[in-house]
């Protein structure tokens, strides 16, 4: 099984390094791809003076985009399973044979890092777990599957979703959006826990009022989902 680890960044010299280090110590079996979304930071030259590999976008598309971008590289070069992990350190690497685990064992064609399950660690506001919660709700009312940590960018998905996801991906705030697509593709889906951090530096890309932003894009995006299929 060849297994691709895709960690898009936007601006995140002060933890790519770590994060690299902390992958390379936990998956030496896995290859992994930097996605640069169009950093205005240091971030292309770490990678450059570290020697990671590394691809950079011609134009920022956000994270969608960037994750997008880490799927169709994982078809051109033939992977079996692509694992999401950000670039800001808040994913433990050493939760990624948990992950993997399960598409291994064909138990399942997609599985997420949840925080939701053990609720340790970094568990996020409680105004942002609210939400969660809500699309958690509207995600199991549009396609019967329910899933805790709807917003979690720890997961890994078989070759299936690979080809899928390369094809088909939300830009903006891709993560429920790419539940409700799986479950409504037929996926088996499951969630396993892990434990994860706070990010040590930078800021999240969700704040404010893009939040409210976020709840109704996200919400009408999980209808529009059902009604397609």
């Amino acid at each position: 099984m060849k297994i691709l680890i895709i960690i898009p960044v936007y601006n995140e010299e002060h933890n790519i390094e770590k994060v690299i280090t902390q992958l390379k110590q936990n998956v030496p079996y896995a290859d992994y791809i930097v996605v640069n979304d169009c950093s205005n930071d240091n971030t292309v030259m770490v990678c450059k003076e570290k020697g990671y590999h590394y691809i950079s976008l011609p134009v920022n598309l956000g994270i969608g985009g960037g994750v997008q971008a880490g799927y169709y590289y994982a078809i051109e070069h033939d992977y079996d399973i692509a694992v999401q992990m950000d670039g800001d350190g808040q994913h433990d690497a050493k939760y990624i044979e948990n992950i993997i685990k399960p598409i291994l064992d064909d138990e399942a064609d997609i599985v997420i890092g949840s925080r939701f399950i053990l609720k340790q660690g970094f568990q996020s506001s409680k105004l942002r777990r609210l939400g969660i919660n809500f699309l958690s709700m509207l995600i199991k009312i549009c396609s019967g599957t329910k899933v805790k940590d709807v917003t979690s960018g720890f997961r890994a998905v078989n070759r299936k979703f690979i080809k899928i996801y390369s094809e088909e991906y939300s830009q903006d705030y891709p993560e429920p959006e790419a539940i409700i697509a799986g479950a409504l593709y037929k996926g088996r889906i499951k969630e396993v826990p892990v434990i994860m951090h706070e990010r040590e530096a930078g800021s999240s890309s969700i704040h404010s009022w893009k939040s409210v932003y976020y709840m109704i894009k996200v919400s009408i995006a999980i209808f529009t989902y059902r009604l397609k299929f």
